[in-house]
């Protein structure tokens, strides 16, 4: 005759139900209950077995696991896209800066509101947040005017490089509103980026009357550098304000704010001068179009590299502005840059290389 256990676990197993070992009276449980814990559910962890935390979660965040170097490829992107715009909009002559800039805004608002409404971000932003989405908006457009229009007056690598001096400027103002330290390396990297400017623009206090003598568009030159001078300024505060308002407010919403402030303020200004006029040309309709989506797609995929990859390579990468304006204005305008370019743009990309691995390392301590 069987055991009443025995026949017990015939019967559950006969009728399909899982075989558990009945403890006897006074047995000690605990290895059970570390049996349970030991042997989580398939999805669940240690800590909470009923839910699927562990594993699956690892596994989820390996799939989503950025492929390497895809934040460089994204920068190198922007940079390229960003270069081809400021081709297009050298070659648009007959327009002024401020329609060329009225111009991307539109395009780039075309695009922008879909965005907005699909990703449910609104378009007023966080209440704290607001005064400073205001002054990125004016600030930033008024800072891609002055690049605009430095491209028309000087040569496409002379502003693309003295529009790198941005950082220099940007460690200046952070720490003077911010209270971010100010290092004697700040200091050098400052004094590398003024010689690289004062290579570009050769004052004639400095390098002698003949220069200005020698060259006709020389008074052209030195004003479309100090534009550029004035934009790398507005940008470095932009970027100090976009370092204030940090990941509390969505990218799209802070280049939607960019937009509408920058046509408003275009609008303005178009309507004090005058210069109200559509281009007479179909190539240059095509190349207002074409700057408000190279422009959108560059300021999408620089901040989709900021968002996978950490800020020191990203700025690192973003010299290659520099290369390519030197390629496009050879290529297009057949206009070889000067020694004088050359040097200054290894002062200035030298000091902006400084700064962002000096940056790099402080991170990654």
């Amino acid at each position: 005759m069987r055991p009443l256990d025995d026949t017990g676990a015939a019967k559950r197993q006969e009728s399909g139900l899982p075989l558990m070992d009945i403890p006897s009276p006074g047995s000690r449980q605990e290895p059970a209950a570390a049996e349970v814990v030991e042997t989580p559910r398939p999805g669940g962890c240690w800590q909470c077995p009923s839910s699927p935390c562990g594993s699956r979660a690892q596994q989820e965040a390996e799939k989503k696991a950025p492929c390497p170097g895809l934040g460089l490829f994204y920068t190198l992107l922007s940079a390229f896209l960003f270069s081809v715009g400021s081709l297009f909009v050298k070659k648009v002559q007959d327009i002024h800066a401020v329609e060329i800039s009225a111009f991307r805004c539109v395009f780039q608002m075309l695009i922008i509101i879909p965005c907005l409404i699909y990703r449910k971000t609104g378009f007023i932003g966080p209440k704290g947040q607001r005064i400073y989405l205001l002054l990125r908006g004016v600030l930033g457009s008024n800072a891609m005017i002055l690049l605009y229009y430095a491209y028309q007056l000087t040569s496409l690598a002379d502003a693309t490089v003295i529009s790198f001096s941005c950082p220099v400027f940007t460690s200046i103002i952070a720490c003077i509103f911010l209270k971010e330290k100010y290092s004697p390396w700040d200091a050098l990297f400052t004094a590398f980026t003024i010689t690289g400017v004062i290579l570009i623009v050769r004052p004639p206090f400095l390098f002698g009357s003949e220069v200005a003598e020698t060259d006709k568009d020389y008074s052209v030159h030195v004003k479309g550098a100090l534009v550029a001078l004035a934009h790398a300024v507005f940008a470095a505060v932009t970027l100090v304000i976009l370092r204030k308002i940090g990941t509390s407010v969505d990218y799209m919403l802070s280049i939607w704010y960019y937009v509408i402030f920058g046509l408003i303020e275009c609008i303005i200004v178009l309507s004090i001068l005058g210069e109200w006029r559509l281009p007479h040309c179909g190539l240059d309709r095509l190349f207002l179009i074409l700057i408000g989506m190279f422009g959108l797609g560059g300021q999408m995929f620089l901040a989709k590299a900021l968002q996978i990859e950490k800020a020191g390579p990203v700025a690192l990468m973003k010299t290659m502005d520099v290369v390519f304006a030197f390629i496009f204005q050879i290529i297009f305008f057949n206009d070889m840059p000067s020694w004088w370019t050359v040097g200054g743009s290894l002062c200035v990309i030298a000091s902006s290389t400084g700064a962002a691995i000096r940056k790099w390392c402080q991170s990654t301590k």
